[in-house]
């Protein structure tokens, strides 16, 4: 099998997108502890205040000299990112868990029409058919009980719309311009959102809950899920299609349900197993393309790009 130096950066850019859906996944069980005492927008200032002063502090010598075009636009992709979080929390008051979860990964229908409106680039039939078949997949993981609309559905519509836009332009703002910075910028500009808007949204927070254990949660929540998790986004993101990255990081919700299975003891079904197949399969049909022989093997691609 013939793999030249621009496909291992992509494989290795889909590794870290993989990664970063682990440690989402992960953060479900530590969400679950935490926002049953911190108030939402409170808990997402503090995340992102955590994963911004991390960023600063471990990264200092890439964000030196950061341009007025870095510092622009980081915050762009920070108003995106915290926007749709905004949605999705606020739409969990009103709806399902399991429909929340659905409905924001709905993204990864949108961003190929997104990808094309914004960027010019025309998604292929592949793509597509991956997008068709990862969403049916997550129906499977995601969905069960009541299916009507309501606004806590249409909250989180508008959450998914803004998570597609932030992965769109990622890809628009990370070919010219350095992952570390734009990072930075995205946690700085979403911590002032958060701290800006939650006393108007959440009211005085009595900072007398935070003990011990809520405080080593928001640790792991603002360096591993925020930090980590959205640098190696943007990261990963210079090598890879938002097509394809929309799919992996829809592994969330495969990731999600494993560590629902290992920590929480929920139960693992024919219809999870059947939706977790169906998600390996549309990454395998979105990013592997069999070619002619090529110098006596098979070229891993990935059409759209």
């Amino acid at each position: 099998m013939s793999i030249n130096k621009g496909n291992t950066r992509k494989i290795l850019a889909g590794a870290g997108l993989i990664l970063t859906t682990i440690i989402w996944g992960s953060s479900f069980v530590v969400m679950k502890n935490s926002v049953d005492l911190i108030p939402p927008c409170y808990l997402l200032a503090l995340r992102f205040t955590v994963a911004a002063v991390c960023m600063l502090a471990v990264f200092w010598p890439q964000n030196k000299g950061m341009s007025r075009k870095d510092i622009q636009y980081g915050a762009i992709l920070g108003i995106f990112l915290f926007t749709s979080y905004v949605f999705q929390t606020y739409g969990l008051k009103y709806t399902t868990a399991s429909k929340n979860a659905f409905i924001t990964t709905l993204y990864v229908i949108i961003v190929p029409f997104l990808h094309w409106a914004f960027n010019r680039k025309r998604p292929s039939g592949r793509n597509l058919v991956a997008a068709v078949l990862a969403v049916i997949g997550l129906a499977l993981l995601s969905l069960e009980g009541d299916m009507g609309i309501n606004l806590g559905d249409f909250l989180t519509l508008i959450c998914g719309i803004f998570f597609a836009v932030h992965i769109v332009f990622i890809d628009r703002y990370t070919e010219e311009h350095s992952p570390v910075r734009l990072t930075t910028m995205q946690m700085i500009t979403s911590a002032v959102l958060g701290w800006i808007l939650a006393p108007a949204l959440d009211g005085k927070m009595d900072m007398g809950i935070l003990n011990t254990s809520l405080i080593l949660g928001l640790l792991y929540l603002g360096i591993f899920s925020t930090m980590i998790g959205f640098l190696l986004q943007n990261v990963g993101q210079k090598y890879l299609s938002p097509n394809t990255s929309s799919i992996l990081l829809s592994f969330e919700s495969v990731f999600g349900l494993t560590f629902s299975v290992i920590l929480l003891g929920d139960p693992l079904t024919a219809k999870l197993l059947l939706g977790c197949a169906m998600m390996f399969g549309a990454v395998i049909i979105s990013e592997y393309n069999p070619k002619k022989k090529q110098q006596g093997g098979m070229k891993w691609e990935n059409p759209s790009l």
